[in-house]
């Protein structure tokens, strides 16, 4: 990898592995048992994170025994119908899974499960889609994740995405989001904290459909929302505990390193420490777990997109001071128990 990743009109802060490279910490808790449920792989412009990248950063020292794979727009097929091109991200990830399961990159079963995209705005057409991602990948393939974050000022919007204000709550969307459940298929979302009702009347529609919100309900920071922290927080925090009360919804604990969450981590002379980190994140952490419980959070990288803000060992440091009260239980839960049922994935050994 270059030492400067992400390109300066990217929405993704960049990354400096230099500066990176100037915080080192010994894992804590070396021996716990980590599923990584939240990570990318792309070839872009500027910015390669592709297999080995990945490896190289799970060399920390903490037990990192599984990964997720979410889908990035990555590998997309670049012929054949529309609806049918991201099937190819999933053709990709299967291939890195089947490397990884050879053995010769390590004992973790990196991308053990497998998000993909399938426009959900297809409605019940979108069913091909679906069976299509399960044939690429029928031991790995778990669920679709559909974008729907959105505000209405642009310059917190990721440009590659524009689903509108109020995508869940669309007929076609609902109708093709109905097609998940029999087909065993899961949801990840993605939106922006003043749209977590919106999935919450999302879930009570569909409670047969088990969902995950990604990266604590997009907790935003910037733009309008600059400064207004103390004031945002308490408005979130009810957002989540509704959404907790859906039985079939767990949580993402992670991608607080993102730019639209507003810290300034990555505009200071020193990379964060896990202490620094987890100081922030407490209150929005701790409130996840107070309403979902242990046994529906996972903690999550997000990498390499929260990369530009804290290096790979530093973040699961952070997580582990974190969980520093918990129950072996619940530990065990948070960082792999979780992932390993929601996404089906055989719990480490």
């Amino acid at each position: 990898m270059s030492a400067t990743n992400a390109p300066s009109h990217s929405p993704y802060l960049a990354v400096r592995d230099d500066w990176l490279a100037r915080r080192k910490e010994a894992a804590v808790e070396p021996g716990l048992p980590i599923i990584d449920p939240h990570h990318h792989l792309w070839d872009r412009p500027g910015w390669r994170y592709m297999f080995g990248d990945l490896l190289d950063d799970m060399a920390s020292g903490h037990n990192i025994v599984g990964t997720v794979f979410v889908q990035c727009r990555a590998m997309h097929r670049a012929s054949g119908p529309e609806e049918m091109r991201p099937v190819g991200e999933t053709e990709f990830v299967n291939g890195v899974a089947a490397m990884s399961a050879s053995g010769g990159y390590g004992k973790a079963a990196v991308c053990a499960g497998i998000v993909g995209y399938a426009d959900l705005r297809l409605g019940a057409r979108v069913k091909p889609v679906l069976e299509a991602h399960l044939k690429a990948a029928p031991d790995r393939f778990r669920g679709i994740r559909h974008i729907t974050a959105w505000d209405a000022d642009a310059s917190i919007m990721n440009p590659a995405y524009n689903p509108g204000q109020h995508l869940l709550a669309d007929k076609s969307f609902r109708e093709g989001f109905a097609c998940l459940a029999p087909l065993g298929l899961s949801f990840d979302a993605w939106l922006y904290h003043p749209q977590i009702d919106d999935l919450t009347d999302l879930a009570r529609a569909f409670p047969q459909t088990r969902i995950v919100l990604d990266h604590c309900g997009g907790p935003l920071a910037i733009g309008p929302y600059a400064g207004k922290r103390e004031a945002i927080f308490p408005i979130w925090a009810a957002a989540i505990r509704k959404l907790a009360q859906c039985p079939n919804v767990s949580m993402k604990l992670g991608g607080l390193g993102m730019r639209i969450n507003g810290y300034d981590f990555h505009e200071q002379a020193e990379p964060p420490s896990s202490e620094t980190l987890a100081k922030a994140w407490k209150p929005y952490i701790d409130t996840c777990i107070e309403a979902f419980g242990a046994d529906r959070c996972m903690f999550e990288s997000n990498f390499p997109v929260d990369k530009g803000s804290y290096g790979y060992g530093v973040f699961w440091n952070a997580c582990k001071l974190l969980a520093k009260g918990a129950s072996a239980g619940e530990k065990a839960d948070l960082f792999a128990g979780t992932a390993a049922r929601f996404y089906r994935i055989a719990p480490p050994v």
